[in-house]
């Protein structure tokens, strides 16, 4: 009897959570909801747990009122949904060992890179590639909506290479400095070697193609050097905008020719489409453009946000005492535009600067620490559109839930917020702040002002909440 309790809630959640994934469709179920698990129904309350802090508060803010109307279609009593982290942020052993100082020279990461397998050098017949970083992986890339299409076809490609007739022959994926082209091709590269161990994988630059074909003339040894390479089971060519020459590039296109000819697979990286490779010849393009081609475009927030939680967890695992608030993770995700590369020098200098000054890592800490990675951050003139916009996105609520009638705590305080950064932040008097936020009356902006005021005073994460905020529109 005992073990059908037990069962019970598990097997509801299991339906609630199929309500989830049928309303908010498979991308935000993966993202948001898979990973959640039912603790316990306790009366009136259902105890649900989550992997993360980050997790925990943005379905709180998020999606509360979403989650507790589908569990009361299983526990019509329930009138609160309580969310808690599974794992904290840091174990419990850490007390046992006595503190030590920041500037030690023993680097505590120096004994931890056991789980990695060492770098492997691709090659074939005596003919060495460029080395593959062990940490570029499928498991480890993060895959948003502006990579989706180049992660699936890599992995298809990584899967189905020993294929009669590859079908995405050749795979180029193209995309701007530090999105993930090269961490794909690894990730084939180390896939590939995983499935079959005695596969001929040959990973190489342009350049490096350039420089074994020049020594290979100079040796007199050319021949040898093409045959060698139309013998290789899968071919990845990264940064193919730098191949240059027309007598290189006329027999890198034979090379590629033969390979595909032949059913083997090749995969090629560039910074733009095979088109716009002005300094390729027009066979050389046509070829390239003849399988997949998949653009890597810019990245989104929540691929950012998703980058620097992740990065900043394994930084905290690593360094004991350092912690990088949610609220720190935001600002980066908003203010860091550029790259991957960018967001993990981001971690990795907060990181430096908590281990070298034992302070904390605050937001005033990290805007003047990659100040100087933000583009285009210019302080302007902060309008209500500004914060309307700000707002509805950092709470996931429509602007016009914030200029409606409606009086939902989800919608409510998010209003009461943006009308404190409107008095705070703009010179608009307190009768056209209520007009901009849905023709209020002076006194419900008044009100509003002196609520968050009073609610700040006792509650510091809504304080950091609209430092962020605040930080946000500024700059």
């Amino acid at each position: 009897m005992a073990q059908q309790e037990q069962c019970a809630p598990s097997d509801a959640w299991a339906r609630v959570k199929g309500r989830l994934r049928a309303e908010l469709g498979e991308d935000v179920f993966a993202s948001w909801f898979r990973g959640i698990e039912v603790e316990q129904v306790d009366g009136e309350v259902v105890h649900l747990t989550v992997a993360t802090r980050f997790l925990r508060n943005w379905l709180r803010s998020h999606y509360y009122d979403f989650v507790l109307r589908l569990a009361r279609a299983e526990w019509p009593k329930v009138e609160r949904v309580e969310f808690k982290v599974r794992q904290p942020h840091f174990g419990t052993e850490a007390p046992k060992e006595p503190p030590r100082p920041r500037r030690s020279p023993e680097p505590p990461a120096m004994a931890e890179p056991a789980p990695l397998p060492l770098p492997l050098r691709t090659g074939y017949g005596g003919f060495e590639g460029s080395p593959l970083d062990p940490r570029l992986s499928f498991v480890s890339f993060m895959v948003g909506t502006s990579n989706r299409l180049a992660y699936a076809a890599a992995q298809e490609v990584a899967g189905a290479f020993s294929a009669p007739q590859p079908l995405f022959n050749p795979l180029f994926v193209h995309g701007n400095v530090g999105l993930g082209k090269t961490h794909l091709l690894h990730a084939i590269a180390w896939d590939v070697k995983q499935r079959k161990p005695e596969a001929q994988v040959l990973y190489l630059t342009a350049e490096r193609f350039m420089s074994g074909f020049v020594q290979a003339l100079r040796a007199r040894d050319a021949l040898a050097f093409k045959e060698k390479l139309r013998r290789i089971d899968i071919l990845l060519i990264d940064d193919m905008e730098f191949l240059q020459g027309p007598t290189i590039q006329q027999e890198f296109c034979h090379t590629l020719n033969s390979l595909i000819d032949g059913g083997r697979q090749v995969v090629v990286a560039a910074d733009r489409a095979p088109t716009q490779l002005d300094k390729l010849d027009m066979r050389m393009r046509s070829r390239l453009g003849g399988g997949l081609v998949a653009e890597i475009g810019v990245m989104d927030y929540e691929l950012r946000h998703k980058i620097l939680e992740k990065r900043a967890t394994e930084a905290c695992s690593e360094t004991r005492g350092l912690s990088i608030s949610d609220s720190v993770i935001a600002f980066l995700s908003e203010r860091l535009t550029e790259s991957g590369r960018e967001l993990e020098g981001a971690v990795h200098r907060l990181r430096a600067s908590f281990q070298l000054t034992d302070q904390p890592v605050t937001l005033e800490t990290a805007e003047q620490i990659v100040r100087d990675l933000m583009r285009g951050a210019e302080p302007r003139r902060v309008r209500i559109d500004d914060i309307l916009r700000t707002v509805s996105k950092h709470y996931g609520v429509n602007r016009g839930d914030l200029l409606s009638g409606r009086r939902n705590r989800s919608i409510v305080r998010p209003r009461q917020i943006g009308m404190y950064l409107a008095k705070l932040l703009t010179s608009r008097s307190l009768p056209e702040i209520g007009r901009r936020f849905g023709n209020r009356d002076h006194t419900t902006v008044l009100h509003a002002i002196r609520k968050i005021e009073q609610l700040m005073n006792d509650d510091n994460q809504l304080r950091e909440e609209i430092e962020l905020l605040k930080r946000l529109l500024r700059e």
